[in-house]
């Protein structure tokens, strides 16, 4: 496997933050070596959120990264800001429905998910996060498929939200 170092960020509410914690449990699961760090301002929705993730099969020594192997921005302030941050050859994922802007670089490779879009299409907009969950994991290959979908049924979508998984296996699988 080597080591994957992951950057999402949008804003408060955009489910950012699940992103990253739905990606460390399930390589947790797998037993491989991974960090979360989440970072956030005070606001509870609108305010600015991002994470890092590290997957690796080996000991990672710090939580923190300087350059990412793949950035995911939910918003077009996250993308003005952290494109930078991605390394060259690396993979940037941004949600469609919401930047309009184009990357300024040439030497990354760009996958452009509709999120909200395809979120509200399945008939739950607050999926798109889990949309692009999907499109990340199911084209770079974090973690398996199976550890996802534990870690969404016995994590996420538990109690009151149970009802939820279903919606959110297919938002997970709609990119």
């Amino acid at each position: 496997m080597a080591t994957h170092k992951l950057f999402a960020a949008g804003y408060g509410g955009q489910g950012v933050l699940m992103i990253g914690q739905i990606i460390t449990y399930a390589a947790m699961k797998e037993d491989k070596e991974v960090t979360f760090l989440p970072s956030y301002g005070p606001e509870m929705r609108g305010g600015t959120a991002n994470c890092t993730v590290i997957v690796s099969d080996k000991q990672v020594a710090c939580p923190m990264i300087y350059e990412a192997d793949i950035l995911t921005v939910m918003n077009p302030p996250s993308l003005t800001k952290y494109e930078s941050m991605l390394k060259p050859g690396g993979v940037l994922f941004v949600n469609a429905s919401l930047i309009d802007l184009k990357p300024t670089r040439s030497d990354i490779q760009v996958v452009n998910v509709a999120a909200n879009d395809i979120a509200a299409e399945l008939g739950n907009a607050r999926s798109a996060n889990i949309v692009m969950l999907g499109a990340i994991n199911r084209t770079l290959h974090l973690v398996e498929e199976e550890s996802i979908k534990y870690v969404l049924q016995n994590k996420v979508f538990t109690g009151r939200k149970a009802d939820l998984f279903d919606i959110n296996w297919k938002a997970y699988h709609a990119y």
